[in-house]
């Protein structure tokens, strides 16, 4: 870059070679390239010295076409009423005891919003102003997290809404009419407002697990689990319920290494992968549990669950977002959250859990629980 005249912020021109991109104004030995965020940096003059890469892609700007610019020509930024933001703030002028600006919505042109965070650097403490450092950040992740927060609290909403409505609905009648209803009508009313108990209770312990594993403190608490027996509940309880036996194949290879395993949590994947299969598969649900063994040593590593319909299976370009919140497939119901519960239960278990097309055409669910030590070992 040749050399060239630029303007300090108080009009005098002052000629001297602009400093290279990378040359390292914090004086850390820090590659500006190699930080997250965006890395703007102006100098005692206002001129740009520094514009690192995560920047260019923020702004879609290259560096070359900035560097030893003004800074509010260079990066002209506007607050979301429209005025200019650097004139605004005035960072070379005003107060002697400022050092920053905290983090704020900003946008550039076009209306793109980024966010943006000052630095004053000074000599001394009411010295004037030697380097101003801009730290940009896309929005775009914010975004995304604020979008899944409205569609959880949205999607609450609607689940609350139905059962508590039956609730108030049919307490209130009972207490207005009581002596108007026979005795099964009664019964009938009070069965529909416990069930009804019972699916806002699950929803708010889907919710407390949701905030447990977006936090990292889903606690397992491991003891002797027998998978095999645990699965054979879940298929009595749905014959019981009227389904027909010959609905499940549940195939069980031996012999299978100890599982040390929440049990709560176990019950809660095979209930949603169990129910899944059910519900939007067809034909005959298969139920293989194995050890899983290493493919070098041959030796037992854990335990495999798989579950397999012969329904129409998950389209391929959904597979990827199967574990995700909301995804409900092409049958609508529920919450869609009960297989982003099951993917977090399987992780903190340390295992693992996949999605793929069952031999018979269907889906198929297969998650390995790793050989792990009893609770009070760990």
């Amino acid at each position: 870059m040749s050399v060239g005249t630029s303007s300090a912020p108080g009009g005098q021109d002052v000629r001297r070679p602009p400093e290279p991109r990378y040359g390292d104004p914090a004086g850390l030995g820090i590659d500006p390239d190699e930080l997250p965020d965006g890395l703007v940096v102006a100098d005692e003059h206002g001129r740009v010295i520094c514009f690192n890469s995560a920047a260019e892609r923020i702004t879609a700007v290259a560096a070359q076409d900035v560097l030893g610019q003004r800074l509010d020509k260079a990066l002209p930024l506007e607050d979301l009423e429209g005025r200019r933001w650097w004139q605004l703030t005035d960072p070379y002028g005003g107060l002697a005891i400022r050092v920053r600006q905290p983090e704020r919505n900003l946008l550039l042109p076009g209306g793109r919003e980024v966010l943006v965070s000052v630095r004053y650097v000074r000599t001394e403490p009411t010295g004037p102003v030697r380097r101003v450092v801009v730290s940009l950040r896309d929005t775009e992740a914010r975004r995304r997290t604020e979008r899944s927060h409205a569609e959880l609290i949205a999607t609450v909403a609607h689940e609350l809404r139905s059962p508590l409505t039956s609730v108030k609905g049919f307490t209130a009648t009972l207490l207005a009419k009581w002596e108007r209803f026979t005795d099964d009508q009664k019964r009938l009313m009070l069965e529909t407002v416990d069930a009804d108990a019972d699916r806002v209770t699950r929803l708010i312990a889907e919710l407390l697990d949701i905030s447990r594993i977006d936090s990292g403190r889903l606690e397992v608490r491991r003891q002797p689990v027998d998978i095999g027996a645990a699965v054979g509940r879940h298929i009595q309880a749905y014959v019981a319920a009227g389904l027909p036996a010959d609905r499940f194949l549940l195939r069980i290879e031996q012999p299978l290494p100890a599982l040390w395993a929440d049990p709560d949590k176990i019950d809660q994947v095979l209930s949603n992968l169990i129910e899944n299969a059910v519900r939007h598969g067809e034909g005959t649900v298969t139920i293989d549990v194995t050890p899983a063994t290493s493919p070098r040593e041959g030796e037992d590593v854990g335990t495999s669950v798989t579950v397999s319909d012969e329904g129409t299976g998950i389209p391929e370009e959904s597979m990827n977002r199967v574990f995700t919140r909301f995804w409900r497939g092409s049958k609508r119901g529920g919450t869609g959250l009960g297989l982003y519960i099951v993917k977090g239960i399987v992780e903190a278990h340390g295992g693992i859990i996949t999605v793929g097309r069952a031999p018979g055409g269907g889906a198929e669910f297969r998650f390995t629980l790793p050989v792990s030590a009893p609770a009070y070992l760990t």
